[in-house]
């Protein structure tokens, strides 16, 4: 006759074993969550307004070198400044044409800032065939003076951010888009009620 093995453990200590990796595996579970719903609340809590009401004027370079000033765009009409990621955001120079010809076609003009290097701003504005300038803002000081640095998790980089800035000297709107993408029917949906 064969006897049945027994545990040499208690059940009282198999059950303090069982439940304290249940406890580990939950706090290995919620830590990383808890960090990262901390880091997306951080992210999109921020969506500040440009706090002075008067632009800042810049003169920045586009891809190719030649430098651009802000008092030049509004001496011939109102001008939107588009804060983007840049390079490695395709939905941020996809949009660009579309919404350029829009702008274009109320009297506008479309103004693309970015932060990364030239020559890799240039080559995505070549993979996408935008013709138009897009300005390097090197330091992120442009980007920084307008308050479109941090917003939706992106601290040393602009999100996707327009600024319409009038002939006058004034900001009239400003919206932060949490997508790297935005539809133009979108876009002209809010900016045609302001703009």
């Amino acid at each position: 006759m064969t006897r049945p093995k027994t545990s040499t453990k208690s059940p009282k200590h198999t059950d303090a074993t069982g439940r304290g990796r249940t406890v580990r595996r939950w706090i290995g579970f919620l830590i990383p969550v808890a960090a990262l719903l901390a880091i997306l609340a951080w992210g999109t809590a921020r969506t500040p307004e440009v706090a002075d009401p008067t632009p800042v004027d810049f003169t920045l370079p586009t891809t190719y070198g030649q430098p651009v000033a802000l008092s030049d765009l509004l001496a011939r009409g109102d001008v939107v400044l588009y804060f983007s990621m840049g390079v490695g955001c395709d939905g941020c120079f996809l949009q660009i044409p579309e919404i350029e010809r829009g702008l274009a076609a109320r009297g506008f003009q479309l103004v693309p800032i970015m932060v990364d290097p030239p020559d890799d701003v240039a080559a995505e504005a070549r993979r996408f065939g935008i013709e138009s300038p897009i300005l390097i803002d090197a330091d992120r000081s442009v980007s920084a003076a307008y308050g479109m640095l941090g917003i939706y998790g992106h601290r040393d980089r602009p999100s996707h951010s327009f600024a319409l800035v009038r002939s006058d000297g004034t900001i009239d709107w400003v919206r932060h888009y949490p997508t790297m993408f935005v539809s133009a029917a979108e876009f002209f949906a809010e900016f045609d009620a302001v703009g």
